[in-house]
């Protein structure tokens, strides 16, 4: 425990509420009410961990995510009061870990708090390990894989159609990637949740099939009518190359 945690939300009642439970649980805990002085805080404090709300003054949730994502690597879980499964897709495809729906549980918050911390805190231990024993300074050298016209270069983490490179989102590359991996075999929505989003996320299916339905109109010849990524009604998918 004592994990630094930056809670940014707009509702007093929230804030304090989440700030009195963590505290109590061991954790430091800040606190800011808007976008610009929730990032400000982020700088200055240096959490472990940030609650991010979607809608906040001055700068939205989604905007506000995308810049730590690109100064830090600091877990975020989101919170929304939206219900729109594609708001939280937008959240996790802009740099989120993980989100919750309000109203939610406190509990529940705080067994993805830690969930969250125990990844990360693996992440580092495993970067360390690479450091000492010297593999983080080897690049291996992976061959792409290749299923007709359609060639995925894992070093590189890129894809390329009829040698035009596709402008996949990081989700999107590793779900490709996961399915072409597996060729002919079906797989559930609940397995690539697991394997491509992570064991920690509590998400739902849903966010599978939107994203598949966005590497459909990206890499087949008619998105209606897939040759490449096959629904398996009841199941999930299977990818055939």
């Amino acid at each position: 425990m004592g994990a630094r945690v930056l809670i940014v939300d707009d509702e007093p009642t929230l804030r304090e509420a989440l700030q009195y439970n963590l505290t109590r649980q061991g954790y430091t805990v800040e606190t800011a009410p808007d976008g610009p002085s929730g990032l400000q805080a982020a700088r200055e404090f240096k959490p472990e961990l940030v609650v991010l709300d979607v809608m906040l003054p001055g700068m939205d949730g989604f905007e506000v995510c995308r810049v730590l994502r690109r100064e830090s690597n600091v877990p975020i879980l989101m919170l929304t009061a939206r219900t729109d499964e594609i708001d939280k897709v937008v959240g996790l495809e802009v740099g989120a870990d993980d989100y919750m729906s309000k109203p939610f549980s406190t509990r529940e918050l705080e067994a993805r708090l830690r969930a969250l911390l125990r990844r990360a805190h693996l992440a580092r231990e495993e970067a360390q390990d690479a450091s000492e024993d010297g593999t983080a300074d080897r690049v291996p050298s992976v061959p792409p894989l290749t299923h007709g016209n359609l060639t995925i270069d894992i070093s590189r983490r890129e894809a390329r159609l009829n040698d035009q490179v596709l402008e996949l989102k990081p989700k999107e590359f590793d779900l490709l990637l996961f399915l072409a991996r597996n060729r002919g075999i079906v797989l559930s929505r609940e397995l690539l949740l697991e394997r491509v989003w992570g064991w920690q996320y509590m998400g739902a299916t849903r966010t599978v099939d939107v994203h598949i339905r966005w590497l459909r109109e990206k890499i087949e010849p008619q998105p209606a009518a897939p040759q490449r990524i096959i629904t398996i009604r009841g199941i999930g998918y299977r990818f055939e190359g």
